[in-house]
């Protein structure tokens, strides 16, 4: 029988001694903690030299590889030199493959987890191997080892400060006398003080992360308030250990420590089987020998899940002032406004599309039926859109890539793009192309909910009668059907209604529209025409989706009573002069989404929890999982149109109101469309 012994630094509350069989051999492997105290550690060394084949050392500091630079810790060095006759080691050749390991399976295994990620290392010497294979997927690295060595309230922000700080610090960090110094200043008075002056600092950096890199002693500060909805990256995570994060309402744990026995061990322990059973010293283990022992033995990252599963994954969306009246909206320009002519509010709106891109709200507490979640940053760019309209698309395009910019930092894996900044220039393609996370416009929900809106409100309004298949027993129009939402519309309509007519000028299209509706939808009733003359009033739904960019498309005055028009072009076909020359008809905008969940979110013109379908798509996009450009340019597929409707129900998103040229419209909206639709529809 070969004999293990581990040395910790840690509590010799947790000390254990179990036998089991590794690569061959039959293992006594013993825990010994010595609380902290060096003198003990090498009392126990010297009293177990004789009987261990191999020696691990825990809860003590790494000889360290950060950059060039190797660092030799002179207390590990002290236990070192104790057996000078047997394999001893920290595993910290095992311990860099399974750290790096870690990342990458939990990346594999779920997706784009660590993308823009905000991390934060609580001491990035130790998690130097962490933290490269976390670069190659987010830059937001964030290290607190000034102010766990000194004191000093400041994190480092990328792994080349890391390398510099290590270089300017390792003669003072490890030198013995060094050592000695640091340790005695920790426990003065004065630097309990200061720690307690900006612990601060740290507390704030960790709220403001989305993944922490550190040991189970390192994280005992922090509380619920900080750890809520984390990840954490650590080791040896026990039963015990697991309970404290269930406490702090932890998301996810990965665990990179290999298992013996049904429990967690030190990857030091490990280390000293392997160099026991192979009768190799630590420097002659080779990765060769740690991959055959990780494959015999099936090692593998934990994910865990302390409250059951939990994802929360990050969206970004940009918005903007709809117009001047909307900036007078936010203090000091409310005041501005009030004792200003309209020539300088003027100056001011023009002035504003210049400022940078700021945060306006946070987004929290959207939770999908699934247990996924999403939080999220409401990014404002100033222009309004007649700004938008007169500049070129470049002005708006850079506005747009420093809010991506932005969105990155913030630790955002998508970002959709709302109002006239989803169709200034090629809509999207050009910024997706530059912008360091993908993009969508939200266009593909938009179509989706103002169908969903114009079914729900013609069932409400009554004047056509819905199947026990919800499909609407009348006649339905597209107009301006061969164009990118125009196709998608009457794509989707040709399942809802029982008829649909087509109306563009481009005859041979419309033809092969036709076709192609009457071969994916057997049994559609579809007409085409170049034209509304003909057909218009005997419709009992129109949906306007043109380019015709404030061009009058159809004579509001031909609509029948009830109809119920969706107007999804942008700019909108239907301007607000007609729309109020036709009481009786009911002329929509969009469809806006209840989102799932308790959702935390500034104003933004309607009530709480909705959302404009255009956020509801980034929304879902993120819960989904989904971080690749979706909707972009003018040409949208119906098939994504489709796909972002059922994903949105699978994530429990609601049609919650329907929109027109004058907000929401309420139930006295729709009864008076039903009462004026009734009186002039009654025989004289």
């Amino acid at each position: 029988m070969k004999t293990v012994v581990s040395v910790s630094q840690g509590s010799s509350e947790y000390d254990y001694e179990l036998e089991t069989e590794f690569l061959g051999h039959t293992f006594r492997v013993v825990r010994v903690g010595t609380d902290g105290n060096l003198d003990r550690a090498e009392a126990v060394l010297d009293s177990i030299r004789a009987q261990a084949d191999a020696i691990g050392l825990s809860m003590i500091h790494d000889h360290y590889q950060v950059g060039r630079e190797q660092l030799e810790h002179p207390d590990t060095a002290r236990l070192e030199a104790c057996v000078p006759d047997k394999p001893i080691t920290t595993g910290a050749g095992l311990r860099g493959i399974l750290q790096e390991w870690a990342v990458r399976h939990t990346q594999t295994e779920l997706g784009h987890f660590f993308d823009n990620a905000r991390v934060l290392f609580l001491n990035g010497q130790a998690g130097f191997r962490i933290a490269k294979a976390l670069s190659e997927h987010t830059d937001n690295l964030f290290f607190a080892d000034p102010y766990l060595d000194f004191g000093v309230p400041r994190l480092l922000t990328s792994l080349n400060q890391l390398e510099a700080y290590t270089r300017l610090t390792a003669p003072v960090m490890f030198s013995p006398s060094a050592v000695k110094v640091i340790e005695r200043l920790h426990r003065t008075p004065l630097y309990r003080m200061g720690e307690k002056l900006i612990s601060g600092t740290l507390h704030e950096a960790v709220k403001d992360c989305h993944v922490i890199v550190g040991a189970m002693g390192d994280l005992e500060v922090f509380s619920e308030r900080e750890l809520d909805g984390k990840t954490v990256i650590t080791s040896r995570v026990t039963a015990s250990a697991l309970d404290w994060f269930r406490s702090r309402r932890v998301a996810m744990v990965v665990d990179y420590s290999p298992w013996l026995a049904g429990r967690p061990v030190g990857v030091n322990v490990m280390e000293a089987m392997i160099s026991a059973a192979l009768s190799r010293t630590p420097e002659q283990l080779g990765a060769d020998d740690f991959l055959d022992v990780i494959e015999q033995l099936g090692v593998e990252p934990r994910i865990l899940y302390p409250n059951g599963y939990r994802r929360i994954n990050r969206f970004a969306f940009v918005i903007h002032p709809l117009s001047q009246q909307y900036l007078t909206k936010t203090p000091p320009l409310d005041w501005v406004a009030s004792v200003s002519p309209p020539a300088v509010m003027n100056l001011v709106e023009k002035a504003i599309a210049y400022t940078p891109p700021f945060v306006y709200s946070k987004v929290s507490g959207i939770q999908s039926p699934t247990g996924d979640e999403v939080e999220g940053w409401l990014i404002t760019v100033g222009g309004t859109p007649r700004e938008i309209m007169a500049h070129d698309p470049e002005f708006t395009y850079s506005r747009l890539l420093a809010a991506a910019n932005l969105a990155k930092k913030l630790g955002a894996q998508i970002m959709g793009l709302g109002a006239f900044t989803k169709v200034v220039g090629d809509a999207g393609i050009t910024v997706a192309k530059r912008a360091p996370l993908p993009i969508t416009t939200g266009n593909s929900y938009s179509a989706s909910g103002a169908l969903w809106a114009a079914h729900d409100a013609a069932k409400r309004i009554g004047r056509v009668s819905i199947g026990k298949s919800g499909k609407m027993a009348g006649k339905a129009m597209v107009v301006g059907a061969t164009g990118a939402i125009g196709s998608v519309c009457a794509r989707l309509l040709a399942k809802a209604v029982d008829e649909i007519y087509l109306v563009a000028p481009e005859a041979a299209k419309l033809l092969s529209l036709k076709e192609s509706i009457e071969q994916e939808t057997p049994g559609a009733i579809v007409h085409v025409a170049a034209t509304t003359n003909r057909d218009l009033p005997d419709m009992d739904m129109v949906v306007t989706a043109t380019s015709g960019a404030g061009k009058r498309i159809l004579d509001i005055m031909q609509v029948k009573p009830g109809c119920v028009i969706t107007d999804v072009a942008r700019p909108l076909d239907i301007p607000a002069e007609d729309v109020a020359k036709r009481p009786d008809v009911l002329v929509i905008e969009s469809g806006e989404i209840k989102l799932p969940g308790i959702v935390k979110m500034k104003d933004i013109g309607l009530p709480k929890g909705i959302a404009y379908a255009c956020l509801a798509e980034t929304i879902v996009l993120a819960l989904e999982a989904r971080f690749e450009n979706f909707t972009l340019g003018r040409n949208i597929e119906w098939e994504k149109v489709r796909e972002i409707y059922k994903l949105g129900l699978k994530h429990g998103m609601e049609l919650a109101v329907v929109s027109g040229v004058n907000g929401v419209f309420t139930e006295e909206d729709f009864e008076r469309v039903r009462t004026l639709a009734a009186h002039a529809t009654e025989p004289a």
